[in-house]
């Protein structure tokens, strides 16, 4: 039945859609951390669908919400006043730390990102751009055009004229050697003379900690430095919390508060978890930026009733059973069993993250050589255990990604990590 599928798959979808595996699955239910394909077989979740089921497969208290609201209306579009997006959004002007929020939904994090670029664009009256060196913002014409991953951005033509600083990969490139504090002051440099031979720019957008690169970061603080610059330039930052958003990192409720010492971000951008599988994205920007488009606009699917039902429902879920904390403790206990690990397994350059995201670096060993064939053969191996993890980062993809709901359990952090120590052995 799979193989099947996979030939109508590939007769009417596109080659460059990306399946997992050699032989791809079908998953056709989830429960808690848990999901089943066509064949039965159970696995633990440690990806949630790119980082997407943020919570646990079906909730029951989204699954209520959605159900109770597909009952009454599904959708009516923004031209019509909408209780529960109203609701959601003061929730999220709230919570995001930017004074005198607006908030605009969309259907996606690459459709946020893209908002975000016209609000900066327009609000600046610039097409120049910064963005971070091993990016990713998502797939639209605009997004493609600021990512700096050359694996996913499939052309150089772009709307937006873009130039790339140094900052987002602590461990790699020309700055690595350096101390956290004096990796801070080179990039700011680097930022500053990249100023210096270009006109002045409409924002800098930055995932706090870079998702589809391969859970990499700058050291905290970095952000913060980069503010500085740019406020006396007047240059807006634009904080992707896509990935990093509603506690995942654990220490944080935003990435951008790892960098908090200048203040938020001018512009915050969301999805992903926050639908818990819902196709919830937006945009946070105090009212000046949000305002500063002189024509008309909709959104026809961002913000409809039943999405905002489930985001509400999830939201008040996760904030009432304090996930942020368990992804901080229990986050920590993972990745401390996995270092424990990687010391032992001579492909595993690092292991990196916080809370629940993280990275495992492979390379071939005794070099720093990006080794994406154990990448792939360990991603494998985890699936035969029972395990699904994802996959990322820079000029080669070489890093698993680790990222499971956040009620993840001690138990199941533990049965995860064997899995995973057994699938790095194999190497």
């Amino acid at each position: 039945m799979t193989k099947d599928l996979l030939g109508r798959h590939h007769a009417v979808l596109p080659d460059w859609l990306a399946l997992y595996y050699e032989e791809p699955l079908e998953i056709t239910h989830g429960e808690g951390r848990h999901v089943w394909d066509a064949d039965g077989n159970r696995y633990l979740d440690f990806f949630g669908g790119i980082l997407t089921t943020m919570t646990a497969h079906a909730l029951p208290e989204v699954t209520k919400a959605i159900s109770e609201q597909a009952g009454r209306i599904l959708h009516s579009s923004t031209l019509y006043l909408n209780r529960p997006m109203v609701e959601l959004a003061e929730r999220i002007a709230e919570l995001s730390g930017i004074p005198d929020a607006r908030v605009f939904f969309t259907t996606s994090g690459t459709e946020a990102n893209d908002t975000a670029l016209l609000l900066a664009t327009t609000y600046r009256r610039s097409n120049t751009v910064l963005a971070m060196r091993n990016s990713y913002h998502g797939r639209s014409f605009s997004a493609v055009g600021i990512t700096g991953n050359r694996g996913w951005s499939p052309t150089s033509l772009s709307p937006l004229q873009t130039l790339y600083v140094h900052g987002g990969v602590r461990t790699r490139g020309p700055f690595a050697h350096l101390d956290d504090e004096a990796f801070i002051a080179a990039c700011v440099a680097d930022l500053k003379d990249v100023l210096g031979h270009t006109r002045p720019p409409a924002a800098l957008i930055a995932e706090p900690v870079q998702g589809v690169g391969g859970f990499t970061s700058g050291p905290d603080g970095l952000y913060a430095a980069f503010r500085e610059v740019l406020a006396e330039r007047g240059v807006l930052w634009i904080a992707d919390e896509v990935q990093t958003g509603w506690g995942r990192t654990g220490d944080h409720f935003w990435g951008w508060q790892a960098h908090a010492r200048s203040g938020p971000p001018d512009i915050l951008t969301f999805a992903k978890g926050i639908g818990n599988g819902m196709s919830i994205g937006g945009v946070v920007a105090r009212a000046e930026v949000m305002n500063c488009l002189d024509a008309n606009s909709i959104s026809t699917f961002g913000g409809t009733q039943i999405t905002m039902a489930a985001g509400l429902a999830n939201l008040a879920y996760l904030l009432e059973h304090d996930l942020q904390g368990n992804a901080r403790r229990v986050g920590g206990l993972l990745r401390e069993r996995l270092r424990g690990v990687a010391a032992q397994v001579p492909h595993v350059r690092e292991v990196r993250g916080r809370g629940l995201m993280l990275g495992i670096e492979l390379t071939r060993p005794g070099t720093d050589e990006a080794d994406p064939a154990a990448a792939s053969a360990v991603l494998e191996a985890a699936r035969d255990g029972g395990l699904l993890i994802g996959k990322g980062g820079g000029h080669d993809t070489s890093a698993l990604r680790v990222a499971p709901p956040l009620t993840l359990t001690v138990a199941e952090a533990e049965e995860g990590a064997a899995i995973l120590e057994s699938a790095l052995r194999s190497l």
